[in-house]
């Protein structure tokens, strides 16, 4: 009985390590406070769980209105649940005194951290695991995953160079929605903690990039391109826009300068 390629396990693995390197490179940088874990959690946590309360009476109404519709309905959901909970949780615990400055870029790791992880990747692991052990081992219940996969995901059996290609598309994905969290998250804590509400204005649309999700499958490589380039992107922006704020800040609590006289009258 043929097996699962077992090169799809690096997948959730290589994202696991990743978003883990990546929450330990911002504590030895930035000395976060713990309870980063917490506040992300709570922020990601109810937002898919408010996108779940939505779309399981609704997707019904727009899965056959086109992709535009359909993209409007995913772009709007990350928009106001997402980033609107991740602002809403940011301003609840600054105003507290449980997240300061050295907690923006680690607030919006963890995001991500939840989703790549806690969210998708745990769970894939676990099951390719068991799949690949399943099928090894031979029997009923092996006659039935295999039934069961063939049918449902006939590309777990694809041979080494689609699989490292399919691993690779994943891995990016994951990269990309790694980076986008962290835009929207830094941003979210640095509009509570300066009073710039300009801030998190720049950070909404940020959640539209759910608007691509439809067209997906139309060129999976060209999908993963874009989004990849647009999360880059809302990386700068996010950078350009506080840095900017900071400067403004920084002049005008400077002292005035004080010039020498040019002439005695």
């Amino acid at each position: 009985m043929e097996n699962i390629n077992p090169l799809f396990i690096l997948q959730p693995a290589i994202v696991i390590a990743f978003s883990a390197a990546l929450m330990l490179y911002w504590y030895k940088k930035r000395r976060f406070h713990a309870n980063v874990w917490l506040f992300s959690l709570v922020a990601y946590a109810v937002a898919i769980a408010l996108k779940y309360a939505v779309q399981l009476p609704t997707i019904g109404l727009v899965s056959g209105a086109g992709h535009v519709v359909l993209g409007v309905y995913y772009g709007l959901q990350t928009v106001f649940f997402e980033v609107g909970l991740a602002y809403v949780v940011a301003y609840l615990a600054v105003k507290r005194s449980n997240l300061d400055g050295r907690d923006a870029e680690a607030y919006g790791s963890g995001l991500a951290f939840w989703e790549n992880v806690g969210f998708l990747s745990i769970l894939s692991l676990v099951n390719l695991i068991a799949y690949y052990v399943i099928l090894s081992n031979g029997g009923s219940l092996a006659d039935l995953t295999y039934n069961q996969l063939i049918k449902g995901a006939p590309s777990l059996f694809s041979s080494n160079t689609e699989a490292l290609g399919l691993v690779g598309i994943g891995v990016l994905e994951r990269v990309s929605s790694a980076l986008i969290h962290i835009a929207w998250g830094y941003l979210c804590v640095m509009a509570v903690l300066y009073h710039k509400k300009r801030l998190f204005l720049i950070a909404l649309p940020m959640g539209f990039i759910d608007f691509l999700v439809p067209f997906a499958q139309q060129n999976i490589g060209l999908f993963e391109a874009v989004v990849f380039a647009l999360s880059v992107l809302s990386v700068f922006v996010a950078w350009y826009a506080t840095k900017r704020v900071k400067l403004s800040i920084e002049k005008t609590s400077s002292p005035p300068a004080t010039s020498s006289p040019s002439s005695i009258v």
